[in-house]
């Protein structure tokens, strides 16, 4: 039998599923997902996890990816393109962009998988769109302009700025406050144009922008929860960057036993 301070020795195994869309494409915005993937993958190494990649090989839920499942202690969603609009039921608009079948069929491969399975799951991004998708929600496709920015802003020389930064509140006792050390409010850094429309049947809202904006999300049943923002932005100073990845790796060390 394993003493804890062995189990604690051992890496909670976290499964990502990885990004599919091309590393040479010319859109910046994908070319930017493609870099916070590997950000994430580095924090949650970083964290004290070892980071299991998911690839499109795993979309048959139960084949290899039920088996893989068995073996994480944990699931992290991460950003990335836009969901297909048909998955809550609308026609895509012009605004939509990276919509990519086999990324949907892979993300909503593992999340639907992780759920029943009943390993914690942290969605990010894309990755709290698709959960309130999976939970039956919908999407706003492109959000109208506010007096909050949530993308990058212009700069006073006129170049854009990487995010827009929000202070939001987050829900006493909520799962994304103890991530954050039970803190009252947190600086994100926000970058998206997409945003949660209805929310989806089973969760509920733990943190809004001013304007009302949707920012987090948890299923108060068991251990899923998810942030529109992106903690693994580099421009956050390295504890704040790295302090909620170490917190979700407890979590999945304390729910999921490793070893």
């Amino acid at each position: 039998m394993q003493t804890s301070e062995q189990q604690r020795s051992l890496r909670p195994r976290i499964g990502i599923p990885v990004r599919l869309s091309s590393s040479e494409s010319t859109d910046a915005r994908v070319v930017e997902a493609n870099e916070l993937f590997d950000c994430i993958v580095e924090l949650m190494r970083d964290a004290g996890a070892e980071p299991v990649l998911l690839d499109a090989s795993f979309t048959d839920e139960a084949g290899p990816l039920a088996a893989e499942l068995r073996s994480l202690n944990g699931v992290l969603l991460p950003g990335g393109g836009d969901l297909d609009p048909r998955l809550y039921g609308e026609e895509a608009t012009d605004a939509c962009y990276d919509v990519n079948p086999d990324q949907d069929r892979l993300d909503l491969a593992v999340v639907r998988g992780s759920l029943d399975a009943g390993l914690p799951t942290l969605g990010i991004c894309r990755g709290h769109q698709l959960l309130n998708v999976v939970y039956g929600g919908t999407l706003i496709q492109d959000m109208y302009p506010s007096a909050v920015e949530h993308n990058g802003v212009t700069t006073a020389d006129g170049g854009l700025s990487a995010w827009a930064w929000l202070d939001v509140e987050l829900s006493p006792d909520s799962k994304v406050a103890g991530l954050y050390g039970s803190r009252d409010s947190v600086r994100i850094a926000s970058g998206h144009h997409q945003a949660v429309a209805r929310v989806g049947d089973g969760l509920v809202v733990t943190a809004v922008a001013e304007d009302g904006t949707v920012e987090a999300l948890e299923d108060p049943q068991r251990w899923v929860a998810s942030v529109q923002w992106h903690p693994e932005a580099s421009q956050l100073p390295e504890e704040e960057r790295l302090a909620p990845f170490k917190a979700f790796v407890e979590v999945c060390r304390t729910l999921r036993p490793v070893g």
